[in-house]
């Protein structure tokens, strides 16, 4: 009961807006590990974004796949820098990720796709070759920049061809992106 206690107060002291103490308080979370994690997945739905923001961080850290739906979840929060914290923290979990991750690539929300896609960029996984070259053709230049961002990282034959066809993007990024690949070969 202590524990959970102390867990309770740490979380509570990711409202701080010193960095250095959130830096301070994520390292004592993670180092407390597997205990922690539902009273973290709880915090995710915290008002206040630092605590929202530095959960997900610690989530990733601990590597729990049972953070992996409430942190796709997080994606769509309001705050961008929240959405980023889960998107990292979901790229942390490397494999078990992957295939929640390139479902979320449907999304109806152009945000949580891009961090799908951007996630995945970062474990580099063969299994979501496929759903990233289908969303090559989004709306969302964002998201195609995530994807071209994803096959670069993987590599291979199929990926250089899906590369190739992001050189005549609208995108000027998604083009770049692609091309900076394209020219490390």
């Amino acid at each position: 009961m202590e524990v959970e206690k102390n867990i309770k107060r740490l979380i509570e002291t990711l409202k701080d807006d010193d960095e250095l103490v959130q830096v301070q308080t994520i390292e004592m979370l993670e180092e407390i590990g597997e205990p922690a994690v539902d009273q973290l997945i709880d915090a995710l739905d915290n008002e206040d974004k630092n605590v929202r923001m530095g959960a997900a961080k610690v989530l990733g850290l601990i590597g729990d796949a049972k953070a992996i739906d409430p942190l796709i979840e997080t994606m769509k929060d309001d705050n961008k820098w929240v959405r980023r914290a889960a998107s990292g923290a979901l790229s942390n979990l490397g494999e078990s990720a992957v295939e929640p991750l390139t479902k979320t690539l449907n999304d109806d929300d152009w945000r949580v796709r891009g961090g799908a896609a951007w996630a995945l960029s970062n474990i580099k996984s063969p299994e979501a070759l496929d759903p990233l070259i289908e969303v090559m053709s989004d709306d969302s230049g964002f998201v195609r920049a995530g994807a071209v961002m994803a096959l670069g990282n993987i590599g291979g034959e199929k990926a250089e061809k899906a590369l190739q066809r992001a050189l005549e993007d609208k995108s000027g990024y998604v083009r770049r992106v692609a091309q900076g690949f394209l020219n490390k070969d």
